[in-house]
């Protein structure tokens, strides 16, 4: 195995790379340069560099195989990085309704391929403990665009939420220059229109009495009725809304711990009087009519057919399902507009959740840091995943062939091909025929705020701007738990997080009173409550005296 020689890095990348490791533990086991395999490498890769492998390089990658987009061998995109990057990748595919539980097999039998792709911030990890993913932190200083990107848009804070109890992190996460809001409500604007409702509701206590109007006007359809409730209760409307009301819940809910600043200490999400105060607004929309109590069982497809023939005037959405309300429209012949919904202010402000972001990322296999082709690895995945080049590539293509570029930087893409309703009814679309614009090349889009526009239609931008007057609620403190704690705690969160759903769904459609929310309290305090919120917090000390 040929090693690397010991590459100049910038005095402002060491810096980062230190401070990074600051307070964190992290750092100590790092490899020496001339420890890593360079077979392939550039010496002279640094930002602004088109990465060319200096030989063939083959990696290995756990693909995500999406049914909207197959997989294809011959896509351009696969054809293009061989051509121009030298690299190409010896794919193990597995297909979106088995991933995760595929991703798992492969990682616990030391089968993983060098690359693991579609792993959000979290998932990575159920596998630090059994030393199968590598400790990415350890490589910051041979990833020169990550490291730009996180300290041109401050990301430091962000990436010590990844950190574990021995102060790395196993992730390499997507960055987001600027949090993008997503979700939201659809709304069948002709009838918003025609009862004179704004589509930027002030409060929700506001958009509830809009529901209310819509119900005396439409009585026999109703005002919202949801989705996303396959897995728990209201998902991404709960998770949009939490925020709101000062708290997280949903999607958002995750491990269940909530920072008490007043307290200085953790708290349990589904005990406070905030998401109390969630629950309690959605009950009342279910007890006033306004909201079909459906909503918590029905699948996705009965939700959006009830918005498509009339019988619901509101439903969750995002910028892209709206486009499939709207061909459900065309395809029952109903007459109707949808758009989206600024998301309201709460009680507790006008909030996005804290984060967003790290999104979707990449984990390696432990095996690859005996590669020889280790640093072209690293090197690789840097331009494609964070340098300004390899961004616009995996997301818009080749310019001159699947887009133009102005003078003044905007992008047209060509007439031929579709994505996002760009071109409708064009007889190729990029991701399908191409292999551009797959959330496994683009760490599920993110990038630069320029960049990450630069492809929506204008209804969403006029979204984002409507949401731009908002605030992302802070981060707690880290809390990384060690192994042994990780083992204990996982057993006590799962059984509490499902009685909260449970009780979640029971107490909005009232099949639960809210007088017995004492009662719902005590029996979480009797299923380990207070132990895992000791563990929790004594983590979270023990991080904070380390730094």
């Amino acid at each position: 195995m040929r090693t690397t020689r010991k590459y100049a890095t910038t005095a402002t990348a060491a810096a980062l790379v230190l401070a990074l490791a600051a307070c964190s533990g992290g750092g100590d086991d790092a490899p020496d340069a001339d420890e890593i395999g360079d077979v392939g490498a550039m010496a002279d890769y640094g930002v602004g560099t088109t990465f060319r492998a200096t030989e063939p390089v083959e990696i290995g990658l756990l693909y995500r195989d999406h049914p909207n987009y197959p997989l294809q061998e011959d896509w351009d995109f696969l054809t293009k990085l061989e051509e121009n990057q030298n690299v190409t990748f010896d794919i193990v595919s597995a297909p979106l309704a088995e991933w995760d539980q595929r991703k798992g097999l492969l990682i616990g039998a030391g089968d993983a391929p060098d690359v693991i792709s579609v792993t959000y911030p979290g998932q990575e990890v159920q596998f630090v403990a059994g030393g199968a993913i590598l400790p990415v932190s350890d490589y910051l200083e041979h990833m020169p665009n990550l490291q730009q990107k996180i300290k041109d848009w401050g990301l430091e804070a962000d990436l010590d939420q990844l950190r574990q109890e021995d102060g790395e992190f196993y992730l390499l996460p997507g960055l987001r220059e600027s949090v993008r809001p997503m979700y939201t409500f659809a709304v069948r604007s002709d009838v918003w229109s025609e009862l004179g409702l704004s589509l930027e509701p002030a409060t929700f206590d506001e958009f509830a009495d809009d529901l209310r109007t819509v119900k005396e006007a439409y009585p026999d359809a109703w005002p919202l009725s949801d989705r996303w409730s396959a897995n728990g209760p209201l998902e991404a409307t709960l998770n949009m809304a939490a925020p709101n009301f000062g708290t997280a819940a949903g999607w958002g809910y995750g491990e269940g711990l909530w920072w008490d600043e007043d307290a200085g200490e953790y708290v349990y999400t589904g005990t406070t009087p905030e998401y109390r105060e969630l629950l309690e607004y959605f009950a009342g929309l279910v007890e006033d009519g306004l909201l079909d109590p459906e909503s918590l069982t029905q699948d996705d497809d009965q939700a959006i057919q009830k918005l498509g023939s009339g019988q619901s005037m509101a439903i969750g959405a995002n910028d892209q399902e709206i486009l499939r309300y709207r061909t459900t429209f065309e395809e029952l012949g109903t007459d109707a507009e949808v758009a989206l919904l600024r998301v309201p202010a709460g009680p507790a402000g006008d909030h996005l959740a804290a984060g967003g972001r790290l999104v979707s990322g990449l984990m390696l296999s432990a095996d690859l840091a005996e590669s020889e082709h280790l640093l072209a690895t690293l090197q690789l995945l840097d331009w494609l995943y964070y340098s300004d080049e390899g961004l616009e590539f995996a997301k818009w293509g080749v310019e001159g062939e699947t887009y133009t570029k102005a003078a003044d930087g905007t992008r047209t893409l060509a007439e031929d091909i579709d994505i996002n309703g760009l071109n409708p009814g064009a007889p190729t679309v990029l991701n399908t025929d191409y292999g551009y614009h797959n959330g496994v090349w683009m760490l599920e889009h993110g990038s630069s705020d320029e960049l990450d526009r630069s492809m929506l239609r204008p209804e969403v931008l006029e979204f984002l701007d409507q949401m731009a007057g908002k605030t992302s609620l802070e981060y707690g403190p880290p809390r990384p738990f060690d192994e042994l704690e990780r083992e204990q705690v996982s057993l006590w969160q799962t059984a509490l997080r499902d009685h909260v759903m449970q009780n979640t769904a029971r107490f909005i459609l009232g099949q639960r009173s809210f007088d017995e929310w004492d009662a719902y309290v005590a029996e979480l305090e009797g299923m380990n409550l207070q132990q895992y919120l000791d563990v929790a917090n004594e983590a979270q000390q023990r991080y904070a005296d380390a730094g």
